[in-house]
């Protein structure tokens, strides 16, 4: 690796360290119905963000359920301490298209019709509510 390569490494790695979120790859819904659940707890309280998704009838929102959970256990294990209720926030949340498998499936008269399963990729980053506070005022 180059010098400068390396140096623009380290200010990512030391940016990361600061900010807390969790992914989730590869899941074999279709990023339109995704999009429906996380669009219910973008920006949301994280507590009450998990008791709408614990709650909602979509299947999708146990994998976002799932990935919220892992999100406050890294906030939780970078700052050694537990997240009190109120404190943070789902300050970002993004659903972007992953790989498509194609399929046939047969239809009348010798065709195929094209089938295509839709998969996605889902990040979602937590935020302290005091931290954005005291940046906002300097």
């Amino acid at each position: 690796m180059g010098k400068r390569k390396k140096i623009s490494a380290d200010e990512i790695k030391e940016t990361r360290k600061s900010v807390y979120f969790a992914k989730l790859r590869n899941v074999p819904t279709s990023p339109r119905k995704m999009r429906l659940v996380t669009d219910m707890i973008r920006g949301m309280e994280v507590f009450r963000a998990l008791g709408v998704l614990k709650f909602s009838n979509k299947e999708a929102a146990a994998r976002v359920e799932k990935l919220l959970r892992s999100a406050i256990s890294n906030w939780e294990q970078k700052n050694e301490r537990k997240a009190d209720s109120g404190e943070l926030f789902v300050s970002s949340i993004s659903v972007d298209c992953a790989t498509t498998l194609k399929r046939m499936r047969p239809a009348p008269q010798g065709r195929g019709y094209r089938i295509r399963k839709r998969s996605n990729h889902v990040t979602l980053f937590v935020d302290a509510l005091k931290s954005n506070v005291v940046e906002s005022q300097n």
